[in-house]
């Protein structure tokens, strides 16, 4: 009964912060609408479940979904230039492991992490599970995303595949619509699939929306589903990372994160070892 209660409960602060967020989005994308004409329209088609387009600024170029969502932003030149901390936090979070071989991400989007951990990591296997079948084709003609040997890609829904999916040393959730987080950023039953897929020494990686306290949306199920025993990487994007080990064992070791953050900083000429300051304990 408390579960069911706990699961009702949730289910309708989902919705109603998807509410709030969509009014949000709709109100910064009125702004949008009244941007300058150097915005271009790169590609734009549309598939079962909206339109996806491709948008071109000063050199970037924004990957976005329906009505102005963006999902993502490449510096068409460098795809390997991470302009937002929330990619950046989620690029982070993999130095948590020493030497990760295998990845899985849990949604493409423009595919620049995909593209970066490839580049930077010791990856000798990545599986990549993308709802929408335009998406990987668009990243790779026109969002800079390499089509590596190493890169196999599935067409399909996550909550679906994932129990076929192949086990990781890292996993990254960021599985996002023009409405907002999928359902399975706060399914318990979805979660511990995704934990429960890592390799041993393993770390799952979340992107997950703030709430107005700053505190990562759901944060009372995610509490009781982890044990409290994950870390927080807030961003001035309005998301917050979760760093969730595949073990009580483990924690984030910020020596090595140094290390590997200096290592970063020298192969793709810009740092992201400001953001080891704010990891922090799960919200209260």
């Amino acid at each position: 009964m408390v579960m069911l209660w706990l699961s009702v409960s949730l289910a309708v602060l989902l919705v109603a912060y998807l509410m709030y967020r969509y009014w949000q989005a709709g109100k910064e994308n009125a702004v949008l609408v009244e941007q300058p004409p150097e915005r271009r329209m790169i590609v734009e088609e549309t598939d079962e479940y909206g339109v996806i387009r491709v948008l071109e600024e000063n050199g970037y170029r924004y990957l976005e979904f329906g009505d102005s969502f963006e999902q993502s932003c490449v510096l068409y030149d460098n795809p390997l230039y991470l302009k937002y901390d929330y990619t950046r936090a989620m690029l982070l979070g993999s130095l948590c492991h020493a030497h990760p071989e295998t990845a899985l991400f849990l949604g493409l989007g423009a595919g620049s992490l995909t593209e970066v951990c490839l580049a930077t990591l010791p990856l000798e296997d990545v599986e990549v599970l993308e709802l929408r079948a335009p998406l990987p084709r668009i990243a790779m003609q026109h969002m800079g995303m390499s089509d590596d040997p190493r890169l196999t890609i599935r067409i399909g829904d996550a909550l679906e595949l994932i129990d076929s999916a192949e086990t990781a040393d890292l996993i990254y959730l960021d599985m996002y619509s023009d409405t907002g987080p999928s359902a399975g950023h706060l399914a318990w039953g979805f979660l511990t699939k995704c934990q429960n897929k890592l390799n041993l020494g393993g770390w799952l990686i979340i992107n997950q929306w703030a709430t107005l306290d700053g505190s990562p949306l759901g944060a009372a199920l995610l509490r009781g589903m982890f044990y409290r025993h994950y870390w927080e990487i807030p961003v001035k994007e309005g998301n917050v990372i979760l760093l969730v080990p595949s073990s009580f064992e483990q924690s984030p070791s910020i020596p090595l994160l140094r290390e590997q953050a200096a290592r970063l900083a020298e192969e793709l000429g810009y740092d992201i070892s400001y953001l080891i300051d704010v990891i922090r304990p799960a919200s209260e």
